[in-house]
């Protein structure tokens, strides 16, 4: 079992939403133990934040659908890139931990509202407190597996789980509405997850909506996006916008 979700509104408790499990309830008497006998920063912060534990009742997972939701992917597109592979305990473990690290490295909302930020936050941030990073690998999606090692083989199972599921993951954060809308679906200064084929698994390429081209129709359907390589015209298509704070506060 995991941590969830972690939602702070204006004006209302920040809410830790995760599983009825033992380890989960003994954290939350523990941490509002350590707060009631101790002075400090952290106890301060606690205190006017209001953090509080919400848990879902015991044996009804359905309560938590929308972390399932990411499960039921995650489990759907691991057996389709193993196939009929026969893994041992050691590489199992390793693929396991490297399709987490996966799922942990997905941006959720941006770190602030600047401009010049081009940072997001991910779960990673909970778990280590930065963004998860790996090194990049050569690509190995069009190799024979017969001609691959065992090690090769493995990498080449992360790297078709990620396209797979990554391209899943930006397909529902997308809008599905039509170009005839009186609401343009970005705005200038948006961040922006810019879709592209060939990025290795845990690289998300990001950028701040710079300018928008409206058509005759007065619709915007390309904008310039500056990223931390410099300004790149992309279509509406390519481009996922991030939930700010208003869109988390709705």
């Amino acid at each position: 079992m995991t941590l969830r979700r972690f939602v702070s509104r204006r004006g209302r408790p920040a809410e830790v939403f995760c599983d009825n499990g033992r380890n989960f309830t003994a954290a939350s008497k523990e941490i509002a133990s350590f707060l009631s006998n101790h002075t400090g920063t952290i106890s301060d912060f606690a205190t006017q934040e209001g953090f509080k534990f919400v848990f879902i009742p015991s044996y009804a997972p359905h309560f938590g659908g929308i972390w399932e939701a990411g499960v039921k992917s995650a489990k759907f597109h691991i057996k389709r890139v193993m196939g009929n592979s026969h893994l041992t305990f050691e590489e199992l473990s390793t693929l396991f931990a490297q399709v987490e690290a996966i799922l942990n490295s997905r941006p959720l909302c941006p770190l602030s509202s600047s401009p010049n930020d081009y940072l997001c936050l991910s779960p990673g941030h909970f778990l280590i407190g930065r963004q998860l990073t790996a090194l990049p690998s050569p690509n190995l999606l069009n190799a024979k597996e017969n001609a691959l090692q065992r090690h090769a083989r493995l990498e080449q199972i992360r790297q078709h789980f990620w396209q797979k599921w990554q391209n899943e993951y930006i397909s529902e954060l997308q809008l599905r509405t039509k170009w005839k809308t009186t609401k343009d679906k970005l705005k200038v200064g948006d961040l922006v997850i810019i879709k592209e084929d060939s990025l290795p698994p845990l690289c998300w390429r990001l950028g701040r909506v710079a300018r928008l081209f409206p058509g005759s129709d007065g619709i915007s359907r390309v904008a310039d996006i500056s990223t931390t390589r410099g300004c790149i015209r992309r279509p509406f298509v390519r481009l996922c916008p991030l939930p700010n704070q208003e869109d988390l506060q709705d």
